[in-house]
Parts: structure tokens; C-alpha cells; sequence
């Protein structure tokens, strides 16, 4: 008589949290992973994937120092980075409009975020997406609030200025990035 085993489909732990840039001072990217906890056996589901990355730019060095680039540089950077084929895909932008921006964005010395300054609640704001921030499979970038419903808020934070963080609503996505220079960012 044949015994049936039972199916036993993968089990993964949560995401870590993200690390580090991998590169600190330039254009980079950063991992999180998720462990098995179960393998999958006898026909089950297949572990889904296990580990993540995203553009990242940190403006201190792993030893502590302050980076001295400008975020100015940092988007010269972006713009000029050569990708393979595989990795290089349509971008998109997302236009937002700035919630409540907090005290903090106006208080910064370092020079590469003085740009912060500059944020005020109720401007519309536009986002490039495009890689290295987009997801390999759905090729959209992590916040960019295309899950988001009605009026929903959704939270961003600053690269280079970690207490300048805020939330906004997403007005719509275009196809076409036509942003103005002035209240254009990209996702990181």
C-alpha cells in the first residue's frame, strides 16, 4: 500500500531590516534578506525570494566621517551610472503633494542637505523611479504609493538627512518625466 506523504510548502521568516549602503559616498545599493524557516517538501510551494536591494546614497563614510559630495553630484551620478541591459528598464515619475514637513528639514549645517530647506507643505512634488530603487520583479519602486487608496498618506524620509522625514499623498504617476528641476527627486 503506497503511503501519501504530506505536502509541506516553504515557510520564510520576515524581512530583515535594511543594511548599510554597500558603498558608502556614492551610488550604491542595500540588502535585506529573509531566512527559511521551512522547506518546502513533496510538491509544496516554493520559497519565494529571499533576499532584496535598493539604490541607496549615504553621506557618511562606515568610519563616521561626513561625505563630501553634494547631493547636487549625487543626481549628476544617477543620471550617468551605466547599467546592463537586464538591469536598465522604463522609469517612471510620480507626482506627490508635500503633507506637514517638520521643523527638522529647515534645521541642517551639512551642505549636501540644505536642499531640505526648501520643502513646504502643500507643493507637488515630482519623483523619478527607475533603477537601481525599482524592484527587480514589479519594476516599481518601494513608497512610491501605487497601493495607496483615495487620499491615503504615505511617508517619505530625506537621503542625507535622516530626521527630515514626512508624509504626502500621490496625485498621479506619468509615463513621461517631464519634472520641473526645482521640486524634482528620485527614489532611493
Amino acid at each position: 500500500m503506497p503511503s501519501s506523504l504530506p505536502v509541506v510548502s516553504c515557510v520564510v521568516a520576515e524581512w530583515s531590516g535594511w543594511g548599510r549602503c554597500v558603498k558608502p559616498c556614492q551610488l550604491s545599493y542595500r540588502v535585506r534578506q529573509r531566512r527559511v524557516l521551512r522547506e518546502p517538501r513533496n510538491g509544496g510551494v516554493p520559497c519565494p525570494l529571499l533576499e532584496e536591494q535598493a539604490g541607496c546614497m549615504e553621506y557618511w563614510s562606515h568610519q563616521g566621517a561626513e561625505c563630501q559630495q553634494s547631493l547636487r553630484s549625487y543626481g549628476k551620478e544617477w543620471k550617468k551610472r551605466s547599467v546592463s541591459k537586464e538591469q536598465e528598464t522604463v522609469g517612471y515619475c510620480v507626482q506627490f503633494r508635500l503633507g506637514s514637513i517638520p521643523g527638522s528639514c529647515g534645521q541642517v549645517r551639512a551642505p549636501h542637505a540644505q536642499w531640505t530647506r526648501y520643502l513646504t507643505q502643500g507643493h507637488t512634488v515630482c519623483v523619478r523611479c527607475e533603477w537601481p530603487a525599482q524592484d527587480a520583479r514589479s519594476r516599481c519602486c518601494y513608497g512610491d504609493g501605487s497601493g495607496a487608496r483615495g487620499n491615503q498618506l504615505s511617508l517619505w524620509q530625506a537621503a542625507g538627512h535622516p530626521l527630515c522625514r514626512g508624509t504626502w499623498e500621490r496625485l498621479k504617476q506619468l509615463r513621461d518625466c517631464s519634472c520641473p528641476e526645482v521640486h524634482s527627486f528620485v527614489f532611493i
